[in-house]
């Protein structure tokens, strides 16, 4: 399993490589004498090429939030009942063996392994530990859920644990089904509490005769698993038949790995997000704050190390009154961001050149930037791109949904209006700040007036594909081809909306107009732009935690390192340097 090392160096492009087993943290159940683990489980690891790491039951958060830091994947084992205390229920009568030592430790642990992405796979408990953390329910005793027509199956054998003793169904195309490659499996089964309702984060993946739940995996395209059988009991007596489960895991214990040591040693930037959307609710940016998507905990958790957040100005009228409104929300956001900052400088610092977000990444920081988002902030006066240059903004997009004295918009504009007189002014000032010119929202025929008149290369800093999601925001094909050819970036975008014409839109159709981009301009000019807590979000990418889903995904694909690189910032921030390098500002 080949893994990049961390340096400073590696930041700026170096890629030396070591080798090492991922690491599997396994949760150990509580006897006599304290944690203990039976043998199948890291004998099932090791055969699977992974090193096991046996967890103790621990609540103490510090002590979790370290050992996520050292593992690539976790096992949930399996072990006694969980107190219904635990789900908010009273026991019923068949209520088995509980351990408390065990129950809040591994509903905590699993949560925040969630937060990070980690693979997960939960057996017997496990699953049961599984659902109930994320939300789901459970059955305390099966016996008392099924229909009186029903055929029981003994689920609780009087047999040896190396043995089937009962098939389950797995559902077709599911990714249990693909892991195992066949949609029957013959199993053993010991247990009487079972997974209710798999909750929003799984789904059924496989069923007994009865009905009962014998298999869950995320509905959100991670890595997440949880059957009700034993598997690691079949490898005591070489059967290997269980094995592919734990290949399963081990392999993207490795893909996990490598995604997060990618993020250890390299920039990563999205290039648009609405947060200050949010600053009115009194949000906590250096908490896990639920009300936003993107925040100190969730950058960590998604390795996620700079956002360029903007100040969005909705479209008014263009009028003296508008325009005096417009200009003051956006020096009021601008200040906010900045007062944010400054209240978790230990942690974040403001950016304004790429050579400033790699210094504080090398510090250990995470960076913001500024931008602006609709060019209506400045109304009418061209002197305020000083004043907003003077505050640090990186970019402004010319314009929103609908016209504004500088272009015409995507949408509400029915007499494709593109670039104005004044509208030619403002993009040549900002040429000369060093500011850029960023042509999402505009109309096409904006979209071409402003690179012919830009003398630097423009972006997009959060727009899709037209060719696979037919909207008025989105780029053409030839619209693409123009800007590479000028040198310029398309970021796609993670609004639901964007990318899918119907449905939810998920990480697989992200990937989708990323991989359509580069097949008609190459990687050297396209990145991300997320437009989170602006609706930005999808499943499997739904919040700055989940960013690393992105890497990982990429990796699956093979795309290289190198293109990683770009991707994740480096085209971005060569227009930028580019562009600053040529304003006088700078």
């Amino acid at each position: 399993m080949k893994l990049w090392t961390s340096s400073y160096a590696a930041i700026h492009g170096a890629e030396p490589v070591v080798t090492r087993r991922p690491v599997v943290g396994i949760t150990g159940n509580f006897g006599d004498k304290g944690c203990e683990l039976a043998e199948g489980y890291y004998e099932s690891i090791i055969r699977a090429g992974g090193t096991p790491m046996v967890l103790p039951p621990t609540a103490d958060a510090d002590v979790l939030r370290t050992t996520l830091d050292r593992i690539d994947a976790l096992l949930l084992s399996g072990g006694g009942d969980i107190n219904p205390l635990q789900l908010g229920e009273e026991p019923v009568q068949a209520l088995g063996h509980i351990c408390p030592q065990r129950d809040e430790a591994e509903l905590l642990l699993t949560r925040m392994a969630f937060n990070r992405q980690l693979p997960i796979l939960g057996i017997c408990r496990g699953i049961q530990v599984l659902t109930a953390a994320l939300g789901g329910t459970l059955h305390q005793d099966i016996a008392d859920c099924r229909s009186v027509d029903t055929v029981a199956v003994k689920h609780s054998q009087d047999l040896n644990r190396s043995y089937a003793s009962h098939t389950v169904s797995i559902v077709e195309e599911s990714l249990l089904s693909k892991v195992f490659g066949q949609t029957r499996l013959a199993v053993n089964s010991f247990h009487h509490q079972a997974v209710a309702v798999g909750g929003q984060h799984l789904r059924v993946a496989a069923t007994a005769s009865d009905g009962i739940i014998e298999a869950v995996e995320s509905c959100e395209h991670k890595s997440i698993i949880g059957v009700q059988w034993h598997p690691e009991c079949f490898c005591l007596v070489g059967d290997d038949s269980m094995m592919p489960l734990f290949r399963w895991l081990v392999d993207e214990a490795g893909l996990y790995a490598r995604s997060r040591e990618f993020h250890r040693c390299n920039l990563t930037l999205d290039s648009h997000c609405d947060t200050p959307m949010f600053f009115h609710e009194g949000i906590r940016f250096e908490t896990r704050d639920d009300r936003i998507l993107v925040d100190l905990h969730k950058m960590q958790e998604g390795g996620l190390d700079a956002s360029i957040m903007v100040a969005y100005i909705p479209q008014g009228e263009c009028t003296e009154a508008g325009h005096a409104v417009a200009s003051q929300m956006a020096d009021s956001l601008l200040n906010q961001i900045e007062q944010m900052v400054k209240a978790h400088a230990g942690l974040v610092e403001l950016a304004r050149t790429p050579s400033d977000l790699y210094r504080i990444k090398a510090a250990g920081k995470k960076a913001i930037m500024r931008g602006i988002e609709n060019g209506y902030a400045i109304g009418r006066d061209i002197a305020k791109l000083r004043h907003y240059a003077d505050m640090g903004i990186v970019y402004m997009t010319l314009c929103h949904n609908g016209n504004n004295d500088i272009c015409g918009s995507a949408r509400y504009n029915e007499e494709g209006i593109g670039v104005t007189a004044f509208g030619e002014e403002v993009i040549g000032e900002m040429n000369r700040l060093g500011v850029m010119v960023d042509l999402s929202h505009a109309g096409e025929r904006s979209f071409y007036d402003a690179i012919d008149i830009s003398q630097q290369p423009v972006v997009c800093s959060h727009s899709s594909s037209k060719a696979l999601c037919n909207h008025p925001r989105n780029l053409t094909d030839d619209q693409l081809r123009c800007l590479a050819a000028h040198g310029g970036v398309a970021q796609v975008t993670l609004y639901n909306g964007f990318l899918r014409t119907d449905g939810q839109a998920s990480i697989l159709d992200a990937i989708a107009h990323l991989n359509h981009f580069i097949d008609i301009v190459g990687v050297e000019h396209v990145g991300l732009g997320t437009d989170f807590d602006g609706d930005g979000g999808v499943t499997g990418l739904a919040s700055a935690s989940e960013l690393i889903n992105f890497t990982r995904e990429l990796l699956r694909r093979r795309y290289s390192e190198a293109d990683l690189r770009l991707i994740w910032g480096g085209n971005f921030l060569r227009v930028m340097e580019a562009c600053q390098a040529a304003g006088t500002k700078y």
